[in-house]
């Protein structure tokens, strides 16, 4: 639910900031998150970060490591989880390209999905060359427009849909850099329109360079992105060519199977 679509709902507010807890606690995965990190990110205060968090561990939405301190995914999650999977899960049929993926292009592959504004990882395999970059992972969420799986995924949404997400997301060039400007961003997207894939050369953490490709639904509504990420010098003008081919012959690929199945 975004903040337009929610106004003048009794409560919700209480609901958007327990939704943005738990996205977040999702986010921190096996090792979990420490409340003070947890109530920087989601721009609350300490005390009711913890009120919040106390509620979703009654619930079983949310779980607490009493030794460490940190707050983990819960046991009710993974039951809605696999209830969901039906409908919106589309890794048993994705497994084999993004290992496909990463085989022919010996860098690490992964495939991530739309949610709202957001790309979620959802699978990752590691490629075969030694030197990997660790920016994503499963779990880890982007904006869309920051990393490449959500710069391909928004390149390819109605001008309308874009304009009206730079308008909800003024903070992007502040948390991300300026090559988040609304110019600069607009720019990128009408490039990845032209050569079919992103590229993000480095923008999240440097010498880390990302390519992404993106997987359309039955309607034409990209809805996934699959991407390949490495070092910097595994990704130069004479080989760049040849990995945007292959992702994206395996987002086609993807896209296909999707039309069949769902």
């Amino acid at each position: 639910m975004d903040s337009e679509s929610s106004k003048g709902v009794p409560g919700a507010q209480s609901v958007a900031r327990a939704a943005r807890l738990l996205r977040l606690v999702t986010a921190g995965g096996a090792d979990g998150v420490g409340v003070s990190e947890l109530a920087l990110d989601a721009a609350l205060t300490r005390p009711t970060t913890h009120r919040l968090l106390t509620a979703l561990r009654v619930e079983g939405l949310v779980d607490h490591d009493d030794r460490t301190g940190r707050w983990l995914p819960g046991p009710e999650l993974y039951l809605m989880g696999t209830v969901a999977a039906s409908r919106y899960d589309i890794t048993g049929i994705a497994r084999d390209v993004v290992r496909s993926l990463a085989v022919r292009t010996e860098e690490s592959a992964f495939l991530s999905v739309r949610r709202g504004d957001e790309t979620v990882c959802i699978m990752r395999e590691e490629g075969s060359f030694p030197i990997r970059s660790f920016v994503l992972a499963e779990g880890v969420r982007f904006p869309l427009g920051v990393a490449s799986a959500g710069l391909a995924i928004l390149s390819f949404l109605p001008p309308h849909d874009v304009d009206a997400y730079l308008d909800r997301h003024p903070e992007l060039p502040a948390r991300w850099g300026p090559a988040h400007e609304e110019p600069r961003l607009k720019a990128r997207l009408r490039e990845t329109r032209e050569r079919g894939f992103a590229l993000n050369p480095g923008l999240i953490v440097e010498g880390s360079f990302g390519l992404g490709a993106a997987v359309f639904d039955r309607d034409g509504h990209p809805q996934w992105a699959l991407s390949i990420t490495g070092v910097e010098f595994r990704f130069g003008p004479d080989r760049l060519a040849d990995l945007g081919r292959t992702l994206l012959a395996h987002a086609h690929q993807l896209t296909t199977r999707v039309a069949l199945v769902r």
